[in-house]
């Protein structure tokens, strides 16, 4: 047992340096598909634990695939820039203001769709918005990041903004409308908590008073862009503004009207036990074949961008989990915390809730949670405890998982997307912010969750 697990540990922690440092600035994707060889190599995963971890994060890829496809569907049709406009209208010239509505967005957003797929929706909408307003570097990493940690951090409240939420949620007993009651509360709070701590800790970067854009001025734009022979003699914020006036309206209410019913038939059809990925896959090729045939674009821009290493990492990541739960990992954690957790509620909350943070930033919340759910299953909790102690799975996997890039499907994808639009933001940069805002977010969280919990109960 114990060499296995060494082993196995020795391999995490090499992928882990590797992710942290990223040599010759690599791929974050190579390391941890290194790692997962090297489980295989090592015999510690074999050939019918690789058939398992495909069955288990098949629906979630093929889930997200479908959500990346629609973004992207989205985006050309002019969805990012119209929205874009649209905040930067709303925000009236006050920085203050653009950052509370850039939250509110990533939050309902989250709050519709599900992480990943809000990550992938906001975030061109954001940087759009942005270029807008035509502010600096500086000025924009706090509407990002705010963004970004609101929008993965909002999986949280209800169960099925997060297949990983979804998955666990069946393991333990619990419907939809119980999570809801019980998670809402302390997680709203834990929320809230980031953005007034992000609101405090990019205070000096974040602008009083932005470029205030109105109908007025976009309708003359608009007039002079008419008469124009070429877009460069304007400024940025100008041809932005006129760009919002070439949305394909026809096309945009099909596609939107495509993306709002394939998120519906997921609570629909899971009742009746159909797979989300089902659904998925129907509503990303109507939405392709409807763009064809209107506007005569191919799937090749699909193809171009889509982060296909995202899939990959979150596949040998998995893998190497696995590796480490076979080798004994689960039953080291019942040893070390299954007696103080089965204790009380307060024990169960917090040790969970530290414990899966640390799992998730480690290894991905993905597998983790799972991992998580399944250790507090073989402890043979009270029914009551075991609830509390996955609740603190879910807030250290959603919310505690935000300290590190790695943490999150949903975080990486951030940082693929800021790199594709050309917005410079390191890992340490990430790190130094979240490593003020989410200790002390996580520990609010989890105290209101113990509050709210006993008063339940």
């Amino acid at each position: 047992m114990f060499e296995p697990l060494f082993i196995s540990v020795l391999i995490f922690i090499f992928t882990v340096i590797a992710l942290i440092v990223r040599p010759f600035n690599i791929n974050e994707s190579i390391p941890v598909t290194i790692g997962a060889v090297a489980m295989i190599l090592f015999g510690i995963v074999n050939l019918q634990d690789i058939i398992n971890i495909v069955g288990i994060v098949n629906g979630a890829a093929v889930t997200i695939l479908s959500t990346i496809v629609m973004s992207i569907v989205l985006e050309s049709v002019g969805f990012f820039r119209w929205a874009a406009y649209n905040l930067a209208i709303k925000s009236k010239g006050s920085g203050l203001l653009l950052f509370w509505y850039i939250n509110a967005l990533c939050f309902l957003m989250t709050m519709f769709f599900n992480n990943d797929g809000s990550i992938l929706i906001t975030t061109p909408i954001i940087i759009h918005t942005l270029n807008i307003l035509h502010l600096k570097t500086r000025q924009k990493i706090p509407y990002l990041l705010s963004g970004a940690l609101i929008a993965t951090g909002a999986s949280a409240p209800i169960g099925v903004s997060n297949l990983a939420n979804l998955i666990a949620l069946k393991i333990v007993g619990l419907d939809l409308n119980s999570y809801a009651s019980m998670m809402l509360i302390p997680s709203m709070i834990g929320l809230l908590s980031i953005a007034l701590l992000l609101l405090y800790y990019f205070r000096k970067d974040i602008p009083k008073k932005i470029p205030s854009i109105n109908q007025k001025t976009s309708e003359l734009l608009h007039h002079m862009y008419s008469d124009s022979q070429s877009k460069t003699r304007f400024h940025p914020l100008k041809f932005e503004a006129i760009e919002k006036n070439k949305v394909d309206w026809a096309m945009f209410i099909i596609c939107v009207s495509i993306v709002v019913l394939t998120r519906i038939s997921f609570f629909v059809l899971s009742p009746l036990g159909v797979s989300t990925e089902w659904p998925a896959i129907i509503g990303a090729l109507l939405i392709i074949i409807v763009r064809w045939i209107r506007n005569k674009i191919t799937p090749i821009d699909i193809i171009k961008k889509t982060p296909w290493h995202i899939l990959l990492f979150a596949f040998s990541i998995y893998l190497i989990v696995y590796g480490l739960n076979n080798a004994g990992l689960i039953d080291l954690i019942i040893s070390v915390v299954g007696q103080p957790v089965a204790e009380n509620r307060f024990n169960a909350i917090f040790i969970m809730g530290f414990l899966l943070t640390l799992m998730s930033n480690l290894f991905n919340n993905l597998p983790s949670v799972m991992i998580g759910t399944l250790t507090l299953t073989e402890m043979n909790l009270d029914p009551a405890i075991l609830h509390s102690a996955y609740f603190a799975n879910i807030i250290g996997a959603d919310i505690g998982a935000l300290i590190l890039p790695m943490g999150t499907l949903a975080s990486l994808i951030w940082m693929h997307l800021l790199r594709r639009n050309k917005v410079h933001f390191t890992w340490k940069k990430y790190v130094k912010a979240t490593l003020v805002v989410i200790p002390i977010s996580l520990l609010i969280s989890l105290i209101s969750l113990y509050i709210w919990l006993e008063f339940y109960y």
